[in-house]
């Protein structure tokens, strides 16, 4: 690994080596807006890295929210990623289809949940295709494994905490949505959602910190948040549609050694979704 690159990013070739050691555990995390016409268990069925696993970000999740892939409580999610054969102490490659895109935030709820050696593998299964590294089409059956939980209730931001931080401007913003939806002159995919962003949010796409499905040296990203006017010495809350690519940001902070960051889970289906909520449009 070069010191230029996050040491949370592995590349394809370095999982393709590691393929078949103990405790290293490969997780799938592909999920796709409806737009994208792609579905990531099917996909993940079709040939994935050998002896990856399918983590599906709408069942591993809090069932009793209205939103999607809530974070789930610690016991469940310990429960289902046993089922998985994952245990905490594993070093676990967490990858997607085009690269950056799902993958971050399952990296992030892994060390949420107290996994200390969770990685994102660069390129995606979209990549891996691509260079013709070897697939799978059989499922894995992993042997059952007991995953520790050790939560950090401080990684998630609920919507009360969002309210008081757009308040006092306590946090900076970090919005991953795309430019058109944080200005409010595109729509968004969801249905009886306003348009905007919340007061003082600062627009981060999220497709702005990689380039093909890799993420961006250590240099780029620094200047990607000066230039998004975020100072790195202040605490960031990360947003974005529906609380997965929020991560990205949260990874690119990480990388960065910034560790006083938190994700807004709810993100835009939450605040977005509600009438009492303030919301601006335009650049600023």
């Amino acid at each position: 690994m070069s010191n230029d690159k996050s040491r949370f990013v592995v590349s394809a070739d370095w999982v393709e080596k590691q393929l078949g050691a103990p405790a290293f555990r490969i997780v799938d995390a592909s999920w796709y807006l409806p737009a994208q016409n792609r579905n990531g268990a099917a996909e993940y069925a079709s040939g994935h890295v050998p002896g990856a696993v399918f983590f599906d970000q709408d069942v591993i999740a809090d069932h009793s929210s209205a939103l999607p892939h809530t974070v789930p409580s610690p016991a469940f999610f310990a429960t289902e990623v046993g089922k998985l054969g994952i245990s905490d102490t594993d070093t676990i490659v967490v990858y997607d289809g085009p690269g950056i895109f799902t993958a971050p935030r399952v990296w992030w709820l892994f060390r949420t949940m107290g996994a200390k050696n969770v990685y994102v593998m660069d390129g995606g299964i979209d990549g891996w295709r691509k260079e013709g590294r070897p697939l799978q089409t059989d499922l894995p059956e992993p042997a059952p494994a007991v995953f520790h939980t050790n939560f950090n209730p401080y990684a998630v931001t609920s919507f009360e905490e969002m309210r008081g931080i757009v308040s006092t401007k306590s946090r900076q913003i970090a919005d991953a949505r795309g430019a058109g939806r944080f200005t409010g002159e595109e729509a968004e995919p969801r249905a009886g959602m306003r348009s905007g962003h919340m007061p003082g949010a600062k627009s981060m796409p999220s497709g702005t910190f990689s380039v093909d499905g890799k993420f961006k040296d250590l240099a780029s990203l620094r200047q990607h948040f000066e230039d998004s006017d975020i100072d790195l010495s202040k605490p960031v809350v990360t947003s974005c549609g529906s609380g997965i690519t929020a991560a990205i940001i949260t990874l690119a902070l990480a990388s960065l050694g910034h560790d006083n960051n938190t994700l807004y889970d709810g993100s835009w289906s939450q605040w977005g979704g509600r009438d009492d909520t303030p919301v601006v449009t335009g650049k600023d």
